[in-house]
């Protein structure tokens, strides 16, 4: 009831405790929970079924002071509710499981100060290994990983000098680019997220622009829109592009989010998709294949970097030689949301 007096939790089971019920020590108890050889096996069973029949938890930070290992992993991306980076994680997860750690993520909102802020309190913690996004990161936060001494890699994108899983963004867009050009498309527009302080965004736009500039065409400003990300910045961006005079025949947008927001647009204004308006995505969401008509997106490959990055740092971890650069190529998926300029009821 409302104003009652919650009594204290009482103490759990402590190593000592263990050690009278199996009657062996406590280091023999500190020894064998920790997983040190020399024990002789009567002694350890004993202590297993103890600390069984006690309940008892072992406490990690004592361990960890002891045997210099967390077994949890930091991970910190920029946007925890982005699909991409759900996958990632999952999959990142997924092999630390089997290895034995745990995984402890956290959110930064593509944000440097605020990822300096959650990587340094898991490195204050205490993590084995660390995951990160991208190849942008705030000027002191290396300096806090090298002097933490734990592996760390980066992920979905390509580093020259830091150990990294991920892909050549610039690349990627670049083909999404040219594939609209091979189908006749002049007028290429970009809607992207936030590119400051964000290299996947910023290289895909870069790549576009290249691609555009080696067929002699180029990237109208007022067909260059950076908004917020979600549905609802898609049909902002949109709306942006169309104040700015002669719509594109075709837009490349920095998610399948943004896409979708921004078919959901052009049907308000009457536009057909894909004859008056030609869309392709980022990232090959679950959604993507079920829009209508189905979007064309890149598909990035989200858990195998995750599964490539939890293999690289475990290898660390354990002292293991690794490659310092894996990368895992995005593909262009093709669907109905693409067509030639001007192709009405295709």
């Amino acid at each position: 009831m409302p104003g009652d007096i919650l009594d204290p939790p009482s103490r759990g089971p402590v190593a000592r405790d263990v050690a009278r019920r199996a009657g062996v020590s406590t280091a023999t108890v500190s020894r064998v929970l920790n997983g040190f050889a020399g024990v002789r096996a009567d002694k350890r069973e004993a202590v297993m079924r103890a600390a069984q029949d006690l309940g008892f938890v072992a406490n990690g930070a004592a361990r960890a002071l002891s045997t210099r290992r967390f077994m949890a992993v930091g991970a910190v991306v920029p946007n925890i509710e982005n699909e991409a980076f759900v996958r990632v994680l999952s999959s990142f997860q997924d092999r630390l499981r089997q290895a034995g750690y745990t995984l402890v993520a956290a959110n930064a909102g593509y944000d440097l100060e605020d990822e300096l802020r959650e990587a340094t309190f898991l490195l204050e913690r205490g993590v084995d290994g660390l995951m990160l996004v991208g190849d942008i990161h705030h000027p002191d936060l290396h300096a806090r990983i090298a002097r933490a001494g734990i592996p760390m890699v980066q992920t979905f994108s390509l580093s020259r000098e830091r150990p990294c899983v991920g892909f050549d963004n610039a690349a990627s867009a670049a083909r999404a680019a040219n594939y609209l050009m091979d189908l006749g498309h002049r007028r290429i527009g970009v809607i992207s997220g936030l590119r400051k302080d964000n290299d996947r965004g910023g290289a895909r736009v870069t790549g576009i622009a290249a691609a555009l500039a080696a067929r002699g065409l180029g990237l109208a400003p007022e067909h260059d829109i950076e908004i917020s990300y979600g549905i609802g910045g898609g049909r902002d961006g949109f709306r942006q592009m169309l104040a700015g005079g002669e719509p594109p025949t075709a837009i490349i947008c920095g998610t399948d989010q943004i896409a979708f927001g921004a078919m959901i647009e052009a049907r308000a204004r009457g536009l057909s998709i894909p004859g008056d308006l030609s869309v392709i995505g980022h990232n090959d969401s679950d959604f993507a294949p079920f829009l209508d008509p189905p979007l064309t997106t890149i598909r990035i490959h989200s858990a195998e970097i995750g599964h490539a990055a939890g293999d690289h740092l475990i290898a660390r971890i354990q002292g293991k030689p690794v490659v310092r650069l894996t990368e895992i190529d995005a593909a262009l998926i093709l669907r109905a949301s693409t067509t030639p300029p001007g192709r009405r009821g295709t």
